[in-house]
């Protein structure tokens, strides 16, 4: 039998016995994931139906687990000079990949196969994140003020990719600029977070055009990954240990925060997803001297009050 044909059979095997996890007792989701020793994970997408992607900053691997069992297996395979930042899977199961210092994007199909690679930059320029829309999927580069637009066909097939100029209120800083990415209203607008400063841009994708979201005077320092639910926006605070919830105006021109989540667990996440009524962020452990025995987790934490 072909690796692509056994992979979904290991996951169910897997997920039946419920490896890899560290659960909160029996019936219940697990609060803390294990993932493999040494993975250096950054990136995470967690689907509706409660499958979890993570790549590898070490390796640009993608590991594919299960919420409800925190059990999973290798998806994508580790490629030679490739780096998996930020990571966005679309309805068709397709996994698009920030490539990091390498300047490059990756697509991979549901099996974990190769679709497409781009290279957008040369050095300096980090592609940090990225979003996928009807028409286009987005990345970030946190070293040059551009976003870098991957177009997709009817069927969200990769097509070329071509450079928007990021003009208006953003300006970048000396450090890491442009982070995370997130998409309203259909794509027709898109908000990012700009690390160093800890402001939140609305972007134009038609024109590059960037705005102020205006938080009242707070910002979200150390800005990393963005989750947007409705008018709720998610933003991990990577050094801080913690997640803004702010709250949007129908416009998305102004918000102000509305609560600080922690959790004990955390040791620098960077970004999040959401299952139901808990957050799970991937702690990156910068702080950590990475080793092939490091110990790397996605965190768990309850949205009840």
């Amino acid at each position: 039998m072909s690796t692509r044909r056994l992979l979904p059979l290991l996951l169910a095997v897997v997920a039946a016995a419920g490896i890899a996890s560290v659960g909160q007792g029996a019936g219940s989701q697990p609060s803390l994931i294990d993932l493999p020793a040494g993975w250096r994970p950054e990136g995470i997408h967690v689907a509706r139906s409660g499958v979890f992607y993570v790549g590898s900053l070490g390796t640009g691997a993608v590991y594919r687990g299960t919420i409800q069992t925190g059990a999973g297996a290798t998806l994508v395979q580790p490629r030679s000079g490739r780096v998996a930042v930020g990571v966005e899977v679309d309805d068709h199961g397709r996994i698009f990949v920030a490539g990091g210092s390498t300047g490059q994007g990756y697509v991979y199909d549901r099996h974990g196969e190769d679709v497409a690679s781009y290279t957008f930059a040369a050095a300096p320029t980090f592609v940090n994140d990225v979003v996928v829309t009807n028409d286009a999927a987005w990345f970030t580069d946190s070293q040059r003020a551009v976003l870098y637009r991957v177009d997709l066909g009817r069927r969200g097939e990769p097509r070329g990719s071509r450079e928007l100029v990021l003009t208006g209120d953003l300006v970048y800083q000396p450090g890491f600029n442009v982070n995370g990415i997130e998409a309203a209203n259909g794509g027709k607008v898109l908000i990012v977070v700009q690390s160093n400063t800890g402001k939140l841009f609305r972007v134009d994708p038609r024109t590059g055009v960037t705005a102020e979201i205006d938080l009242g005077g707070d910002t979200v320092a150390n800005g990393d990954g963005l989750l947007l639910d409705g008018n709720t926006l998610f933003v991990v605070q990577n050094q801080l240990n913690r997640i803004a919830v702010i709250d949007l105006d129908s416009k998305l021109r102004s918000g102000r925060i509305e609560r600080l989540v922690t959790n004990p667990a955390f040791d620098i996440p960077t970004t999040v997803g959401r299952f139901g009524h808990t957050l799970y962020a991937v702690n990156a452990r910068f702080s950590t001297p990475p080793t092939p025995e490091t110990a790397y987790q996605v965190v768990g934490t309850s949205l009840k009050k």
